[in-house]
């Protein structure tokens, strides 16, 4: 293949190995992600950062830090996903026209520049800046990388890969946690080597991805959605072949491209963000209710209660009774047990699908933050009563419970989020939709982060009461909403969003009756079946055109009428 370079991955390796590569590039950006997150619980608790930047003093009698200024701290962290979602957008439309590997390397270097600033910042205004501008970068990433990921991977496994790589963002956030843990112990903790070191660490990963990424394959599916179709059907022969026996399933996927390419482009027309947003001339693809469902999966995903645990976990501490010594190791011992949880999603995420994965994971989490603000509440008041006995018991109590949560998020929630985004929009629009997940994300973390300080100093551990909430919130939204994606092409997407009621048992039941009358629409990829005429050796033809218009819903269509039979409708 000329137009592809001698040195990419893709003519070296085939099939799960050349999965395994990109996933393993994949997961790199993702553990940027997961200790750009982490980073900031440790820096805001280092002593020369919190009183360069203006918003607290040391006590002199515990050591532990005054916060005197609770929204520039909180500001200062969320101005961060306002980056994000701005990048996201950017990421988003850059993807689409321009293509996967491309993108991500902007974002890795655009990153790194950013994540320099950081390191350098000498007051709380150049720090905004350089949090913002890292923001952009981390994205255009997050906006990408799973798209690029999902288009790779097979239907069958899709859910497994990305949440490979997922374990590599809480291992980000577990190792951000340890190295601040380690650096807090450098000349006393008042050095400014301790914040400034794990604020710089991170541009290694970045840097590595740079230059990797440019040795790996370029998404197949928008190879083809761009016409470049002789490199997308090379790739996704290297991706699903042997190169032994050929079994059709490569060039069956590639037929299910371009039908797909070709219907989406029949049924709407160019969407841009704010079309997207509204649904305005999408047609029966519903771009618009897609936005809205991943907008609020991923503020919701924030507002169960992960984004105060993993930034605000020291205060959670605090509150559960632990002094400030003990307080450091015991956040770092959270994050290991929350990275090992990660690997219940890799083998359950394909078995029970995505809608069970949130169900146990809110009943969970819920249950446990309730239980963690009332044993905080039992633990202050015996401190006060100068009951240090019961104070310890049930502070252990509150403390397993943010264990358990934060476990519990780690095997459900954490992945879920991402990988619907980047599994249900159109081709499209893939990009661009999943960019949409990430401004979720933003304004749910951005929103939760700038609050959290001020939730905390007002409601005490209440403020887990107000998470438990939302996770008994999301069980009927989950329900009603969101159709399951597990065990479905990309392609087939299209048919399970077709239906004009937002009620996930009526996208079934229209999903069920499209499919019987495209029965070309998307086929071996996911059948096992063959697109190739064995006798002929051509690509086999459907004999009816291709429609996201259900017949007689509600019943068989063998049922329906010769006249309905007719009248079946355009795109």
């Amino acid at each position: 293949m000329e137009n592809i370079s001698r040195l990419n991955v893709v003519h070296h390796l085939r099939k799960r190995k050349l999965l395994i590569a990109i996933n393993c590039v994949a997961a790199l950006s993702i553990f940027f992600f997961g200790y750009d997150q982490g980073m900031m619980a440790g820096v805001n608790n280092a002593k020369d950062y919190y009183e360069l930047m203006g918003f607290a003093h040391q006590d002199p009698i515990t050591k532990d830090p005054v916060i005197t200024n609770s929204i520039l701290q909180g500001g200062i962290v969320s101005v961060y996903y306002l980056g994000t979602l701005i990048g996201a957008l950017f990421g988003g439309w850059f993807g689409d026209k321009y293509g996967r590997i491309k993108s991500i390397a902007l974002g890795a270097g655009w990153a790194v520049f950013g994540a320099t600033l950081q390191c350098a910042s000498q007051n709380h205004s150049w720090m905004i800046c350089a949090r913002l501008i890292n923001g952009l970068g981390t994205g255009i990433l997050n906006a990408i990388v799973p798209v690029w990921a999902t288009e790779t991977a097979e239907h069958t496994s899709r859910g497994q890969f990305v949440a490979i790589e997922f374990t590599l963002n809480i291992f980000g956030v577990a190792v951000a946690y340890w190295i601040e843990y380690g650096c807090s112990f450098y000349k006393g903790g008042e050095s400014e080597f301790v914040w400034r070191f794990p604020i710089a660490f991170q541009i290694f990963p970045l840097l590595c991805l740079f230059g990797m990424v440019w040795l790996f394959p370029e998404s197949p599916r928008w190879l083809c959605k761009v016409g470049r179709e002789e490199e997308s059907r090379y790739i996704l022969e290297r991706l699903r072949e042997d190169g032994v026996d050929s079994t059709g399933k490569a060039e069956a996927e590639f037929q299910d491209i371009r039908n797909i390419v070709a219907l989406e482009r029949k049924n709407a027309k160019s969407q841009n963000y704010l079309y997207m947003l509204f649904g305005y001339q999408s047609g029966k693809l519903h771009t618009g209710r897609r936005v809205q469902l991943v907008i609020w999966l991923q503020i919701m995903q924030e507002w169960i209660g992960i984004a105060g645990v993993t930034i605000y976990s020291p205060t959670i501490f605090g509150i559960a009774g632990l002094d400030h010594q003990t307080v450091g190791w015991v956040a770092g011992l959270n994050q290991i047990t929350y990275t090992l949880s990660t690997l219940v999603c890799v083998f359950t995420l394909d078995r029970i699908g995505r809608r069970w994965t949130l169900y146990w994971g809110s009943v969970v989490q819920g249950i446990c933050l309730f239980l963690a603000g009332g044993l905080s509440r039992v633990s202050i008041n015996a401190k006060d009563a100068g009951n240090a006995a019961r104070a310890q018991n049930f502070g252990g109590g509150a403390v397993s419970m943010v264990f358990l949560f934060t476990m519990t998020f780690g095997a459900t929630w954490l992945t879920v989020p991402w990988l619907y985004p980047a599994e249900i929009f159109p081709l499209e629009v893939r990009a661009r939709g999943n960019a949409w997940g990430v401004v979720g994300w933003s304004i749910g973390n951005g929103w939760l982060t700038l609050l959290c300080p001020v939730m905390f100093k007002a409601l005490n551990e209440k403020t887990l009461y107000i998470f438990a909430a939302c996770n008994v919130i999301t069980i009927p939204m989950v329900y009603c909403l969101y159709p399951e994606s597990n065990q479905r092409t990309l392609e087939e997407m299209n048919l399970l969003f077709a239906a004009d009621s937002i009620w996930n048992w009526d996208a079934e039941r229209n999903y069920r009756v499209l499919v019987e009358q495209n029965p070309g629409l998307v086929q071996a990829a996911g059948r096992g079946q063959s697109v190739v005429d064995p006798e002929t050796g051509g690509v086999r033809k459907t004999s009816r055109g291709l429609s996201l218009d259900a017949r007689g819903v509600g019943k068989s269509v063998s049922e329906e009428s010769p006249d309905n039979e007719k009248a079946a409708a355009k795109f």
